[in-house]
């Protein structure tokens, strides 16, 4: 019963969870707002989390625990080696996946880094159904080369296709023939598009890549962080797998890969993060990478109380009734946002409800961070704090041009079981607000720009005096305290 059916009222999402401890929320006066970004040069990454209503940037670490959750913390083993929790937890992991070896890190892009530092060489390419910023970056640095080989359809903003994470199998045995196997390092998926929506990968898709590069002798990685909502997606999308328990699917999913990563702060609902190796030998290769980088090969550079949580955590990612919950919120966000006429990526993936910058902001040239101005403006203009996925979220090439991105994306993350449906809905009025004013939105540049994720830290500024403006056509809509 992971959605339960209304007699007389319109069908919405539920909420499989009562609330036992609150936080209490603060909503500046926008010309308050206004100054807070102004503080904060325009990158909503720089904005104190006190200064935000709803905060809808990641669901990176900011999931809601469950009392199972906290109750298992106070039964962590603190020794700096050979610590009981740790044996816990790989023994948690193998139960579900089936895989035996476990290399601790304290989140996913650490294990990005031990990954790309074991086996990726100058000239090499990676190839992937689609990037994540972090993924990509540690290829680059160690002048590796990522191929991109997700379905045109992918990048399609508005579709029914139901799985638009799926790889290209055409483009993926051209690129090995093109490549040479032997340049090849490995191939990752990531289940669950981070940058173009949180769209899904289906079982199937997954089966034919591995089939593909176990023939070619190229090593299988599965970036698992997003698991949870591509698990809801191939359960009720894929027709095949519809009798199929979660626990049965995970297995199914883990059994085609050579590698398994994750962000715990993502699949797992705490914060760490873990490879899990098939290959004894392969496992050994790396292990010394840990201590050097992480910490002891028994906590990974981990809290062993998130690792205690994190054990429950997997347990409650493979139950339906958890599981569902985000991706039911995001449609019915995407969906009601679609009724308003508001652009977004649809069908409603994982993570979170995608705004399509490229279309709700068309009159800002891409070179001025279409996205990352529509993001700012929602901050402005309701106190949400969402995240750029686009332009700016790039690195720039060689030559020091902008690489634009393929989709201008904003990311509205509903973190688990943290938001509830009037929250929700207050989200969608803003939205429809905005995109009602969205000619008064204008672009963004930079005034400090770091070379690595510049998204993170970089400080911008606005073209024009368009934030006085439109905060002062929302003062006139809403009032001066709100």
């Amino acid at each position: 019963m992971s959605e339960i059916k209304f007699y007389k009222h319109e069908q919405i999402p539920m909420e499989m969870h009562k609330v036992k401890i609150v936080q209490q929320l603060t909503l500046l006066p926008a010309h308050e707002r206004l100054a807070k970004m102004r503080d904060a040069y325009f990158n909503t990454f720089q904005l104190h989390n006190g200064d935000i209503f709803l905060d809808m940037l990641t669901d990176s670490g900011v999931n809601a625990m469950s009392d199972k959750m906290q109750a298992a913390m106070l039964e962590a083993d603190d020794a700096y080696a050979g610590s009981e929790t740790f044996y816990r937890m790989r023994d948690k992991l193998e139960e579900i996946f089936g895989i035996k070896y476990l290399l601790p890190a304290h989140q996913g892009r650490a294990c990005e880094n031990i990954l790309a530092t074991r086996f990726v060489k100058e000239d090499n390419c990676v190839i992937m159904n689609y990037h994540f910023t972090t993924a990509k970056a540690h290829i680059t640095r160690l002048g590796g080369r990522v191929e991109e080989l997700v379905k045109d359809e992918g990048l399609v903003s508005k579709s029914d296709l139901p799985f638009k994470g799926d790889m290209d199998l055409d483009k993926l045995k051209k690129c090995i023939k093109e490549e040479g196997k032997d340049n090849i390092p490995f191939i990752r998926i990531e289940s669950g598009t981070n940058l173009i929506g949180g769209q899904p990968v289906s079982y199937e898709n997954m089966k034919e890549v591995c089939k593909i590069a176990k023939k070619n002798n190229i090593l299988t990685v599965l970036d698992a962080s997003l698991l949870q909502d591509n698990l809801y997606f191939i359960k009720t999308r894929e027709e095949k797998m519809k009798d199929k328990s979660i626990r049965e699917i995970t297995r199914m999913i883990a059994d085609l890969f050579d590698i398994i990563y994750f962000s715990a702060r993502k699949f797992g609902f705490a914060r760490g993060g873990g490879i899990l190796v098939r290959d004894e030998e392969l496992f050994h290769s790396m292990e010394d990478l840990v201590p050097m980088f992480e910490g002891f090969l028994t906590y990974g550079g981990m809290s062993v109380k998130e690792m205690e949580a994190m054990r429950v955590g997997f347990d409650e990612s493979m139950d339906m009734n958890v599981i569902s919950q985000g991706p039911q919120f995001i449609k019915y966000c995407v969906d009601e946002l679609d009724k308003y006429g508001v652009p977004v990526i649809t069908p409603g993936g994982g993570l979170g409800a995608h705004l399509d910058a490229s279309v709700i902001c068309s009159h800002i040239p891409q070179e001025e961070y279409p996205a990352g101005a529509l993001v700012c403006a929602l901050y402005l203009c309701g106190g949400i704090r969402g995240m750029e996925r686009g332009t700016l979220s790039e690195e720039r090439n060689a030559d020091g041009s902008e690489r634009f991105a393929s989709m201008e994306l904003v990311r509205l993350a509903f973190p688990r079981r943290v938001f509830t449906l009037s929250q929700t809905e207050y989200v969608i009025d803003r939205v429809k607000w905005l995109y009602d004013h969205r000619d008064m939105i204008g672009g963004l540049k930079f005034v400090h720009e770091p070379k690595t994720l510049r998204f993170f830290t970089g400080r911008l500024e606005p073209t024009s005096n368009w934030p006085e403006k439109l905060v002062e056509a929302y003062e006139k809509e809403f009032g001066k305290d709100q």
